[in-house]
């Protein structure tokens, strides 16, 4: 463990193996410089990992524990500064230093501020066009707010400032101000669908066209879940998506593009209320094995190979 590194639990009650010999690489970060109603952000992290622990391996969809076949390499918790920019440049640079084309980079939050600092980094090692996927019930188009550029409620504006950042796309949106409705109508970059179009579900045609055959970013911030959900989050707004929405745009987004790495923040934990941090970690599992359906097959497909080869051996040294 390096210098502003904390010792982290795992994600899953499974073996954790080599980062070299896994699939999936999860970052926890642990911001909170700048929340503006309820807080405990920085407490995110952990509780995912914890309540990781009692999700149930097995995976009906495609009849294995999908997380023990691909591997999942939990790295140790980041130490931040509480300076917002200063925090956001620590998570970039870490980003970039962890950042490997052999696996999927997963990060858990912490506030919605360390998704810039996570694609800052990204794009400094990729330098390649970045298509932003965004589940919130907040645009997060503000220029500033609260004296910073750098709060969460900036997120998306910050994003769009780097060239390499071809579009965001916004779903779930329910809750923004006059500044944030101006740069809809005026910046082409930026397309939302707002919660009406996802409930009455009018925006799978745009979006699957949108993200065929792209590398996307995915930041899931759990606001944009119903409350009745997710409650444990800093501004749960009402009338968000349903769990079976979330997992249907996972699905339509592993099907038709290339997900280097993901987010999932603004988890707030509240003690004594584990099913928020529950949920949040079975999506995360979800997330990660819907994009990885197609390594799941192959492994097992080899692990199946393997199990009937040494059966074979096995056998005939039996009759021998």
């Amino acid at each position: 463990m390096g210098p502003g590194q904390i010792e982290t639990p795992p994600f899953l009650e499974a073996p954790q193996p080599d980062p070299s010999k896994a699939a999936v690489h999860l970052l926890p970060v642990p911001m909170e410089a700048t929340v503006s109603y309820g807080g405990g952000t920085a407490l995110g992290p952990r509780a995912i990992l914890d309540a990781s622990f009692q999700l149930e391996l097995y995976d009906r969809e495609f009849d294995c524990e999908p997380g023990v076949l691909y591997g999942v390499h939990t790295m140790p918790e980041m130490e931040l500064p509480t300076n917002p920019a200063e925090a956001i440049e620590a998570i970039a640079a870490r980003t970039a230093e962890v950042y490997s084309e052999n696996a999927l980079l997963g990060v858990l939050g912490g506030e919605h501020s360390l998704t810039y600092g996570v694609v800052k980094g990204l794009l400094s090692v990729r330098n390649k066009p970045l298509t932003v996927v965004q589940l919130d019930a907040h645009c997060d188009l503000r220029d500033t707010y609260e004296d910073t550029p750098f709060s969460h409620a900036c997120v998306s504006s910050r994003m769009l400032e780097l060239p390499q950042v071809e579009q965001i796309l916004q779903l779930g949106i329910r809750s923004l101000c006059t500044e944030e409705a101006n740069v809809l109508k005026t910046e082409p970059r930026v397309r939302a669908w707002f919660t009406e179009d996802v409930h009455n579900d009018v925006f799978e045609a745009e979006l699957r066209e949108r993200v065929r055959g792209r590398d996307i970013y995915l930041t899931v911030d759990v606001d944009g879940f119903d409350p009745t959900l997710i409650p444990s989050t800093g501004t749960p707004e009402p009338w968000g998506m349903t769990y079976a929405q979330g997992e249907r745009i996972f699905r339509i987004l592993a099907e038709e593009a290339n997900l280097v790495a993901f987010d999932c923040v603004e988890l707030a934990p509240v003690e004594g209320h584990h099913a928020s941090d529950f949920v949040v970690a079975k999506l995360v599992y979800r997330l990660m094995n819907l994009f990885l359906r197609d390594k799941i097959q192959e492994l097992k497909k080899s692990s199946d190979n393997t199990y009937l080869s040494q059966n074979h051996i096995q056998g005939t040294e039996e009759q021998s």
